[in-house]
């Protein structure tokens, strides 16, 4: 493991084989996003783009992430702000090569919301509250949330959020699909795995050429498309996968050619 949990205060790590499970540790303050917090966050995705995995994001106690640390966040100035720094490490995490899952529980607001955000899915459990209360303390949701969540939940949706300080319950976001699965909070991680799992059984090189595919701007289509299938037309696993799955139609196919015999063979008996 490249990434050594020592070497981390505000994060807890797991890895296996296919993927990487961070959990958000600051209980004491609600697991609020500090500095230390986006610079370990950092050395989680530098560890990431050099061994893509499937990463898992999720919180402690009960809480994904209250926001950004209002006790930093209230001595930042202009030259703070022009840094992007929540900003940076949330693109970061969307760009990873590999899918990213945002595991949600209680308070997902501010800079969690936008964490939440930049993940690739979100599920969520009964008690999740999630949105942005910027507006609220005199700044806007600069991280992400002012362009991606009307992406996500289209536009009157996303000002009743920004401009009218709209927190979601589960259900309601679920509706709206900001998340697409509610499960009761012991159930959370391994529904997680399980949805991490499902992406596992798929052509890792296939899924990484998706995701990048997927969110290309319009204009780099259809272009893009064809260049990223020429390029799995000609991996291994695309014979490899194309090949068994002809060839389990094959056996399918003699299974039934067998048991149609036999049951004729029968009925003229």
């Amino acid at each position: 493991m490249a990434l050594n949990q020592e070497d981390f205060s505000t994060l807890l790590l797991e890895e296996r084989d296919d993927r990487l499970t961070v959990l958000l540790n600051r209980p004491e303050v609600r697991n609020a996003i500090d500095q230390t917090m986006v610079d370990e966050l950092h050395l989680v995705c530098a560890e990431l783009e050099r061994n893509p995995k499937v990463l898992i994001i999720a919180g402690t106690d009960g809480v994904f992430a209250s926001g950004a640390d209002i006790g930093q966040l209230r001595e930042r100035r202009r030259d703070d702000a022009l840094r992007g720094i929540n900003s940076t490490i949330f693109m970061r995490i969307a760009k990873l090569p590999m899918p990213v899952i945002a595991a949600l529980d209680g308070y997902c607001l501010g800079g969690g919301a936008e964490l939440a955000y930049a993940a690739d899915f979100r599920i969520g459990t009964p008690s999740v509250r999630i949105g942005n209360p910027e507006t609220g303390l005199g700044i806007l949701a600069a991280a992400g949330a002012s362009w991606r969540l009307k992406e996500l939940v289209g536009e009157p949706k996303a000002k009743e959020i920004l401009l009218a300080g709209a927190v979601l319950r589960a259900e309601e976001a679920l509706r709206i699909s900001l998340i697409t699965e509610i499960h009761e909070a012991p159930e959370l991680m391994e529904a997680a795995h399980n949805l991490a799992d499902r992406i596992g059984r798929q052509d890792p090189l296939a899924v990484r050429i998706t995701k990048s595919v997927f969110h290309a701007p319009a204009e780099a289509h259809p272009l893009i498309d064809t260049l990223a299938q020429g390029i799995l037309f000609e991996s291994q696993a695309k014979f490899d996968r194309m090949q068994a799955f002809l060839d389990k139609k094959d056996r399918s196919n003699s299974a039934n050619s067998a048991n149609s015999a036999a049951n004729d063979d029968r009925i003229q008996k």
